[in-house]
């Protein structure tokens, strides 16, 4: 079943640009562009919305209005081109907060958000959990691209200074990106930080000792800091 999506915003060149983005990603649909927080708030009780996608400033009713109106809530990214209403978005337990003009690059990270707070989030059993993890992906900048990972298939993840490497099967990739980054967006029940400059999935584990963990025929050793954390993660995986 793919994502459904519904773009709340006065402006037409705002929803344009926004379909555009949604159209190029195969999980995601548009349900419905409403041009109102009242029009928005009618379609919302009558289908079922997974992202909602609203501005702020309009007419009548402004989107916060709205969140508050709402009993229950899809996860909603605010789109605005005011910066000052970020504390009181969050506040309202927003999924993300993007500034207009959104770019593309912007818009992924919303949607790898989204794939993360279902795998760490929701009150789902565990067979529901495992399932959202199959599909979870992240995107990540490398050179002038943006490379599409899943979850699943990483083995590693390696600090260098400011970038951080990435390792699947029979691939690697470097992004800018601070590890602590990392290790708070992944799933917590499936990777694990062992050192200052590596976390290791879980589940590519083959064997380990007080000094060193073995992920795949690939040995990477376990700081002194990260000892308790590496085994308390273990324990839980029993």
């Amino acid at each position: 079943m793919k994502i459904q999506c519904l773009i709340v915003d006065d402006e037409p060149p705002a929803r344009e640009l926004l379909a555009s983005y949604i159209d190029k990603m195969d999980d995601l649909e548009i349900i419905g562009q409403c041009g109102n927080a009242l029009e928005a708030f009618a379609f919302i009780q009558k289908y079922p919305v997974h992202i909602l996608f609203l501005d702020i400033q309009m007419p009548r009713m402004n989107g916060l209005e709205l969140i508050k109106s709402l009993q229950e809530r899809p996860r909603i990214i605010l789109t605005t081109a005011y910066r000052e209403f970020a504390v009181e978005g969050f506040e309202l337990d927003v999924l993300d907060y993007l500034v207009k003009p959104v770019t593309f690059e912007r818009f992924l990270k919303s949607i790898s958000k989204y794939h993360q707070y279902n795998i760490l989030k929701q009150p789902a059993a565990i067979e529901n959990r495992e399932e959202a993890f199959e599909k979870a992906y992240m995107y990540f900048k490398v050179n002038k691209e943006l490379v599409k990972i899943f979850l699943k298939e990483i083995i590693y993840i390696e600090s260098i200074k400011d970038y951080v490497k990435i390792v699947t099967p029979g691939k690697s990739v470097i992004t800018y990106q601070r590890i602590g980054y990392m290790e708070e967006k992944l799933p917590e029940n499936k990777f694990v930080r062992i050192h200052k400059s590596y976390i290791i999935s879980v589940d590519k584990i083959v064997s380990y000792n007080n000094e060193e963990v073995n992920v795949q025929s690939i040995s990477l050793p376990i700081g002194r800091n990260f000892k308790q954390q590496f085994l308390r993660s273990l324990k839980s995986e029993v």
